[in-house]
């Protein structure tokens, strides 16, 4: 009863307030005759607390891979309420409504081709069908760990973002080797000159220059370690070893020919120095990948002179970059797979560069527990001979193509 009075009243006054501003809609008309009575009460009673169905518009991506973890945006109206949404009938994760027209939700595991998209909302559910296509895994060759980046490790949203975007799982296990990978996206940056407090440049690594990679790539999370060289090669070259935490320590004592001799065995294969480059900065255009050009911040994230204690550690234990690699930067060199010029940077091409065609030396990156601070800034170029070992402090980390 007092409901029906507050509606009464209100449209009392509405139908006061139409009446003198006369040269303006009469909004309480609520059934278009021109006069505010009854029929206009029972509209507005009727209509009293109605929720209105939601619509989908849009599903972008409208596609992503089989084993979930793609992140979507879904358009439409009268979706603030959303409390679930559903893809190919299972549930999906993080969900946030942004706005009455916008959600967004990580995909779950599903099959290969169209799914159905559903939003629950209070007034039903809307269905979208064949609204997302699950797409069949590209990695044969891998275990898939994960298939959306986590932002705990992967701290940049910008390539969070560009991974999702490839469609491919972001962390994967090798079957070959057992070697730990995580994806690359594509993506541009400047490569060169990166000078530290108290590292100064060298000359070939000039000029800064822009350079596109166009594809994605897998990348070893990690340097191969003296367990995985043994477990493909048979044996273990490197110097380090009697210690409890030799199999988790890089290997070393590794020259640029043999290590082709583990690539073609696992079909994995060298980065080129570009892409070393680009997944080392990890979008940080400093000295080092953990966005500081300050030689005393390296201990941070690196094994070298100054920390090492003359010697090479387990992976993983200093701080990753802003894409989830560890040890860029000192523990051991790593072996790039182009040979070196060091006038190449003023030919590169900005897209994909190769390398030169040929050459004496093979192209070495990082630094290591023996380098001081300068040669583990990300820009630093260091060559060898192919068939010389770079001793024990030189190692590789893996790549490939999906």
């Amino acid at each position: 009863m007092r409901s029906m009075t507050y509606a009464l009243a209100t449209l009392s006054i509405l139908a006061t307030a139409a009446t003198a501003f006369a040269q303006q809609p009469c909004t309480p008309d609520l059934n278009g005759d021109g006069i505010v009575n009854a029929e206009d009460l029972t509209i507005l009673i009727a209509d009293w607390g109605v929720t209105y169905p939601a619509t989908i518009e849009t599903i972008s991506p409208d596609s992503g891979p089989a084993g979930g973890g793609t992140l979507i945006t879904i358009t439409g109206t009268n979706l603030a309420g959303t409390s679930a949404v559903l893809v190919g009938g299972f549930p999906a994760t993080n969900i946030f409504v942004l706005s009455p027209t916008t959600v967004t939700a990580v995909t779950p595991p599903g099959s290969a081709g169209p799914a159905v998209v559903s939003v629950v909302t209070p007034a039903g559910t809307v269905a979208l069908p064949g609204g997302f296509t699950y797409e069949k895994e590209q990695t044969p060759w891998a275990t898939v760990l994960e298939v959306a980046p986590n932002p705990a490790i992967v701290t940049n949203a910008a390539l969070r973002a560009a991974i999702v975007a490839t469609g491919l799982p972001w962390r994967v296990r090798d079957n070959a080797s057992n070697v730990e990978m995580l994806l690359v996206p594509p993506g541009t940056f400047n490569m060169g000159c990166s000078p530290s407090q108290q590292g100064p440049c060298v000359p070939d690594e000039n000029p800064v220059h822009a350079v596109t990679l166009t594809a994605p790539f897998y990348l070893g999370r990690y340097e191969v370690t003296q367990a995985q060289w043994q477990g493909v090669m048979g044996s273990n070259p490197s110097n380090f070893t009697g210690f409890s935490d030799s199999a988790s320590r890089p290997v070393e004592r590794v020259s640029w020919n043999m290590v082709q001799q583990f690539l073609s065995a696992t079909g994995l294969r060298l980065p080129t120095e570009a892409e070393w480059e680009y997944s080392c900065r990890a979008g940080t255009t400093t000295a080092f990948n953990n966005a500081s050009n300050t030689d005393s911040t390296l201990g941070t994230i690196a094994w070298y002179i100054l920390n090492s204690g003359s010697q090479t550690h387990a992976v993983g234990q200093k701080a990753a970059n802003a894409l989830g690699f560890s040890d860029m930067s000192g523990n051991v060199w790593e072996w790039c797979q182009d040979w070196y010029s060091s006038s190449y940077y003023s030919v590169s091409p900005s897209t994909n560069p190769p390398g030169p065609a040929s050459g004496n030396l093979k192209v070495f990156r990082g630094g290591s527990w023996l380098a001081t601070s300068s040669p583990c800034r990300s820009s630093y170029r260091a060559a060898g001979a192919s068939a010389t070992s770079t001793q024990d402090n030189g190692g590789f980390r893996a790549a490939r193509s999906p």
